[in-house]
């Protein structure tokens, strides 16, 4: 039930898909012993499935946090318990969600993996353990249908368990980051991995804000939340006995993002304000993450962007050499010209690595590589000096 792995040299369409192997060992190439009904990590369809998740994962991280702070909180408790879920597609979505969570812990029972020894190990109880370990408590609790569980309880108590409940999903969240890990090698990947990054926890702060908020307003004597605030400024202000009145979901969302985004790069004109002490409290927490993130995500765009240009620098470099050379020697005109063509050319060509080096570089590793190899067999060990 376990097979040998080593290291391949080769390319499948798993390199692309997988978001899970490193490398690309020897196994790949080989067909080990597996039990029936039991997947290879590394099969075309085990990577289009982690993708599928991914996509899920980038859905459960945007959406949860929005329908918790925003969507929950309306009212619309008579209509979701009369026609359940088929009022709002986002719940119907929910649920397709939640049932693909479930089918991923099911797959991932099933799914090889590879051991401290490098073999694939195929046998289902070892999976089961190693999943155990591993994985499962994560995946077990981002799959919880809460709305399910909670259905048909339509308080508002309720209403808000849901919706903290249900963030619980974004545990996933951890998983994925370290599969992304693998990509850090990429400027571009990177950089935008970053923004992403960066836009992702200013949506989540807006949905707590804006959260602030709404849980604040109802018990205060004096009107003077940023809610509030903002009916006022455009128009549209909160009228007690008209549940429906004040912004609509569109302005409170676009202006807690806006608010979170100034805030989270030290700009803040002040036109979006916190005025009670709750709202003080997370302005001061999110200046804090702010700067944080400034200096981590913000201050290694410049090393990235570096990084992506500095084959131009070293071409740049190595072009002024060759005219301070043409310069010294006095070479003339139509020499001149073809040995800065010669070298566009080959520059174009080896994109600046000496070839020879690396060649004899890597060579010479083969061959050592190689005499220790038949040494061993032969059971030769030499002696280090």
């Amino acid at each position: 039930a376990e097979a040998p792995a080593g290291s391949f040299s080769g390319f499948d369409e798993g390199t692309v898909l997988s978001l899970g192997a490193d490398v690309l060992p020897e196994y790949k190439l080989q067909a080990p012993r597996i039990h029936r009904w039991t997947i290879l990590h590394y099969s075309p369809f085990k990577a289009v499935w982690d993708w599928l998740i991914l996509l899920l994962v980038i859905y459960t991280a945007v959406f949860t946090p929005y329908s918790a702070a925003f969507l929950l909180n309306e009212d619309q408790e008579e209509k979701q318990t009369d026609c359940s879920y088929t009022c709002d597609p986002l719940y119907i979505i929910d649920l397709i969600v939640d049932i693909m969570f479930i089918i991923d812990i099911v797959i991932n029972f099933r799914t090889t993996y590879v051991n401290m020894n490098d073999e694939v190990v195929s046998h289902p109880g070892k999976i089961a353990i190693h999943y155990f370990k591993g994985w499962f408590l994560i995946d077990m609790v981002a799959a919880i249908p809460f709305d399910l569980l909670i259905f048909r309880s339509g308080s508002d108590e309720t209403t808000t368990l849901i919706g903290l409940l249900k963030t619980a999903r974004l545990l996933r969240l951890v998983r994925v980051a370290r599969k992304l890990d693998r990509y850090s090698e990429y400027g571009a990947a990177v950089l935008f991995l970053l923004m992403c990054t960066f836009a992702l926890i200013a949506h989540w702060l807006a949905c707590i804000w804006y959260a602030i908020g709404n849980v604040e307003r109802p018990y205060m004597k004096h009107k003077i939340g940023w809610l509030d605030n903002l009916g006022d400024q455009i128009g549209k202000p909160y009228n007690i006995s008209d549940l429906s009145s004040g912004p609509s979901i569109k302005d409170k969302y676009v202006t807690a993002l806006y608010f979170t985004f100034s805030s989270l790069t030290s700009v803040g004109f002040g036109n979006v304000s916190p005025n009670t002490n709750s709202e003080k409290i997370f302005s001061i927490c999110v200046m804090l993450i702010g700067s944080l993130m400034y200096a981590s995500i913000f201050g290694n765009v410049s090393a990235i962007i570096q990084r992506l240009y500095s084959g131009t620098a070293r071409y740049h470099t190595q072009m002024l050499r060759v005219k301070e050379f043409i310069r010294f020697h006095q070479i003339p005109n139509p020499l001149r010209q073809r040995l800065e063509e010669y070298f566009q050319h080959a520059w174009s060509y080896t994109n600046g690595i000496d070839m020879n080096a690396v060649s004899q570089k890597n060579l010479k590793l083969y061959l050592t590589n190689a005499h220790e190899i038949g040494f061993f067999c032969h059971g030769i060990h030499p002696v280090e000096n």
